[in-house]
């Protein structure tokens, strides 16, 4: 088997290089004229799909809604209430597909909702809705699939389903209660058949005294509800803690406590007493939140005390999020829209204007550097630059159609910082060839030496930046997560360029006559550069004369501790051996 040279390798490696840029574009390409053309279910799943990334809302512009939040009850709204009502007012909005949204209390009972674009009116209509928390027992539930089962109307839909008009929706036989499966007449039955837990825009509603089909908040499950037997107005009380056996000794776990006003108590012991005597699934009992359930327990006892407890696989923060979610998921609360106004991207446009003439300033210095500092050089700065800004923007289209990513002004910033960071993993390797060019290697000799020691460092560089990244999108907020969000994006970037463009293009200029021979203008020549050559065991200094010296020089402070005593040495060992000659 013949042995993989170094510009064979080279050449494997632009030609990945080249299908990864090539499958990115044709796959953003394709998605583009299926988006356009396709108008049944498959185009959907590329809705959006261009070749201009989505902008936030800083960018774009959008609709501002200032909500006056109402308590329906009569009395102030709590400070408390107002901050639940804004994280069931961000759940509403994610749920919408709507990325990069705004919400934000004002007062004392004002919440302040911006969101890119224009919203339609089903958006505004779900935002304005009161949060309803309601217990249903639950009559049949499956893992959720995304496509329809059976007969001719299944289909892979993304769209709310509707079915045939000409199907029973009255029951055969009248329930007896909200647990009879007798519920489930033949129209809801097909319903929960080809119901999608994943079609957009889809939002669950039914009357209390009516059964429900609808999933869980991931998605995962779908259920078939039995009529609202127990409203989450009746919870007094919602808190988390570690969970307690009979005996009073913690078990270790977490919990959720619930405790029931008395007309909750009287009802939820009525609904927990039939419940405990069927079997599972009908044994449970789901909390749903606005036409969403939060969790589906089991029922373990029948509670006659108005006190419930909720176990499973929580976490502290889990816990506390399903606590605050039934405590407060019942608000007594409506919202008033009272302003609906346009906002203007004039002044996120002046900002991204001077950041992009800062980022083309900073572009320009760090090529005119280049070209100073390696002369012919600097063009494949300039080319790995070039590579490295198409794949970022290849990846930044796709993900504002595949994912809803928007870039932000924040995220903008980010970009401008990676021509530092890309710029940076240049210099590396370009001064490692440098150094082994002073040692007195060749130059394909020295690129491949160069790179082994140049990779260490960039990737060392590079993961401080990535772990960096990763920190800051974790901790912080806003638009502080797009400027972080890029950054580790151009950071992964940035070692793909180097690994296969910038390394491999050095492999082949390396065997050019102008780079190979080092020309005075390539940047590589060993004489400007004042290489010093190895003899046997011994380094000779370069010739001082003349236009020399500066280059002498220059060698000298570059050399290692360990260079200069070996030189050193040398220079005794020579002075002894011509003092015997003589």
């Amino acid at each position: 088997m013949a042995r993989s040279t170094p510009v064979k390798k080279a050449l494997r490696s632009l030609t990945w290089l080249v299908i990864i840029m090539a499958a990115l574009a044709g796959l953003n390409t394709a998605a583009s004229v299926l988006a356009a053309n396709t108008k049944d279910d498959t185009g959907k799943w590329f809705a959006g799909a261009s070749w201009v990334p989505e902008l936030a809302l800083d960018l774009q512009g959008g609709t501002q809604l200032t909500l006056a939040a109402q308590n329906t009850e009569g009395g102030s709204v709590t400070s408390q209430q107002l901050n639940q009502a804004v994280n069931i007012i961000r759940q509403r909005i994610n749920a919408t597909g709507v990325s990069e949204s705004q919400i934000n209390t004002q007062g004392t009972n004002n919440i302040v909702v911006s969101i890119p674009g224009k919203p339609d009116k089903a958006t505004i209509d779900r935002i304005e809705a009161a949060a309803k928390l309601t217990f249903r027992p639950v009559l049949t539930t499956s893992a959720a699939t995304n496509a329809a089962v059976g007969g001719d109307s299944a289909t892979a839909s993304p769209t709310p389903y509707t079915p045939p008009a000409s199907l029973p929706a009255t029951p055969s036989a009248k329930p007896t209660d909200a647990s009879d499966l007798n519920q489930i007449t033949p129209r809801l039955q097909d319903l929960y058949t080809n119901y999608d837990c994943k079609a957009p825009g889809d939002v669950t509603t039914a009357p209390d005294d009516e059964p429900l089909v609808t999933c869980d908040a991931d998605g995962t499950a779908k259920f078939v509800l039995g009529p609202v037997e127990v409203s989450g107005a009746d919870i007094s009380n919602a808190t988390s803690g570690l969970a307690q056996d009979s005996q009073g000794a913690t078990t270790g776990q977490w919990a959720v406590n619930l405790t029931f006003n008395g007309d909750g108590s009287k009802d939820f012991s009525s609904v927990t007493n039939r419940l405990v005597k069927l079997q599972s699934p009908q044994n449970q009992f789901a909390i749903v939140l606005d036409g969403t359930v939060i969790t589906a327990p089991a029922t373990n006892a029948a509670i006659t005390n108005g006190k419930a407890q909720i176990t499973g696989n929580f976490t502290a923060e889990s816990a506390k999020t399903l606590a605050d979610q039934l405590k407060y998921g019942a608000l007594p609360i409506n919202f008033q829209v009272q302003s609906n106004e346009n906002i203007s991207a004039t002044l996120g446009t002046a900002q991204l204007i001077g950041g992009l003439v800062a980022g083309l300033i900073g572009l320009i210095l760090v090529i005119i550097y280049s070209v100073i500092q390696y002369r012919a050089l600097a063009f494949v700065t300039v080319l790995s630059l070039g590579v490295a800004a198409a794949l970022t923007y290849l990846v930044i289209a796709i993900m504002s159609w595949r994912v809803d990513y928007r870039l932000s002004l924040a995220g903008v910033a980010g970009l401008i910082v990676a021509i530092g960071i890309t710029a940076d993993s240049f210099i590396v390797y370009f001064e490692r060839i440098r150094d082994e060019l002073r040692d007195g290697r060749g130059l394909e000799s020295a690129v491949e030496a160069g790179w082994k020691r140049a990779l260490r460092t960039i990737l060392a560089s590079d993961s401080i930046n990535f772990l960096a990244a990763v920190v800051l999108y974790v901790l912080a907020v806003s638009d502080v997560k797009g400027f972080a969000f890029t950054l580790l994006l151009t950071t992964l970037i940035d070692v793909v360029v180097v690994v296969l463009f910038t390394h491999p293009m050095m492999q082949l200029i390396a065997r050019s006559r102008f780079f190979g021979e080092g020309h005075r203008f390539s940047g590589l020549d060993p004489a400007a550069l004042g290489a010093v050559y190895r003899g046997r065991a011994q380094f000779r200094a370069p010739v001082v004369d003349g236009k020399r010296q500066r280059s002498a020089g220059e060698a000298q402070r570059r050399q290692t501790i360990a260079e200069r005593k070996a030189q050193q040495n040398a220079g005794t060992t020579g002075s002894t051996t011509d003092g015997k000659d003589d």
